[in-house]
């Protein structure tokens, strides 16, 4: 890591908490980042089959300068139904777009395709949505198999045979006073790699053999079209700073952090992901766009790498630590 920059805890991050909430049984879990003063938020989508709320709100051309929440859950689409119970969370706190009558929150959510692990029957819902927002008030937030990695997993392109577990990854830095710090659920269809050394850390395992296959060879080798592509994958993430930039600049470092993905993950922004990452800004200090969205890449890319080795073997599943020596 460079000399200038210094680590720190995302929750150094002014006027941002962060809570998770889960079901272990029925493997699935949600993760909510909230901002109860508002915040400019941008996002950039380029998976091939994202599962959103809100995210209309997000073009530079809509009216919207202020997001109250960004929820991150499994469920797939269903997932998204926890957005309610966080929006009935700071609706009851007094937070939100004032309409007269109420304050109406601003919560923008996307979810990963987790059903295929233990039960399609459970998601996400308002009643752990609303719990999440709960536990965001000691803004504790922990790393690996919690929130929405709690049914993470990476390397399906067989599908769920040779998968591995995976989960939630958190990172931050400090250069001056910009602060930036990345949130990741990784549930990629592709292999996880240590982006400094470029050592493979989890992806398409044999589990006969103990040894990793390469995602990008299996799909060279069938050139013509893959059989039986698994769809069930996404990585979804945000990316927070204490900056001031605008809705357009938001959106520009959300794209900039997608190369953070590049550096961890291959193949990544496949058919088959709804890979998204939102950009959440506080506006405490000026900083330079390009210098915040290089560091965007660097801390989720370093936050991907989190994911994967803070989370552990669980529903069958073998994790990075079980396989790998650093």
């Amino acid at each position: 890591m460079s000399e200038l920059l210094k680590e720190i805890p995302i929750t150094d991050i002014e006027h941002i908490k962060i809570g998770h909430a889960q079901d272990y049984e029925g493997a699935t879990g949600c993760t909510v980042i909230i901002s109860e003063q508002g915040a400019v938020t941008g996002v950039d989508i380029r998976g091939g089959g994202p599962a959103s709320r809100e995210c209309a709100l997000l073009n530079p051309l809509a009216a919207n300068d202020g997001v109250h929440a960004i929820l991150l859950s499994g469920g797939s689409a269903f997932g998204l139904d926890a957005a309610g119970g966080v929006a009935k969370y700071l609706e009851e706190r007094n937070i939100g777009f004032p309409v007269g009558v109420t304050k109406v929150p601003i919560v923008c959510a996307s979810s990963l395709f987790d059903l295929q692990l233990v039960s399609h029957q459970v998601r996400p819902d308002g009643a752990m949505g609303y719990q999440a927002c709960k536990n965001a008030e000691k803004n504790q937030p922990l790393q690996g198999n919690v929130g929405a990695g709690t049914g993470a997993t990476v390397g399906k392109a067989r599908g769920t045979e040779g998968m591995m577990k995976s989960g939630l990854g958190i990172y931050g830095v400090q250069l001056g006073e910009l602060k930036v710090g990345a949130i990741v659920a990784v549930n990629a269809l592709g292999d996880v790699y240590d982006y400094k050394t470029q050592k493979k850390l989890a992806g398409l395992l044999d589990y006969q053999t103990g040894e990793f296959q390469d995602t990008e060879e299996v799909f060279f080798s069938q050139y013509a079209g893959m059989k039986n592509l698994f769809t069930g994958n996404t990585t979804i993430g945000a990316i927070l700073t204490n900056a001031a930039f605008t809705k357009t600049e938001m959106t520009k470092i959300a794209g900039m952090a997608h190369n953070g993905y590049a550096r961890a993950i291959r193949p990544v922004h496949t058919t088959a992901d709804g890979d998204s990452i939102y950009c959440m800004g506080t506006g405490e200090v000026k900083a330079d766009l390009n210098v915040t969205g290089m560091l965007a890449a660097r801390v989720m890319a370093q936050a991907i790498r989190n994911a994967v080795w803070e989370s552990e073997g669980m529903y069958g599943l073998k994790a990075a630590r079980d396989i790998v020596n650093t």
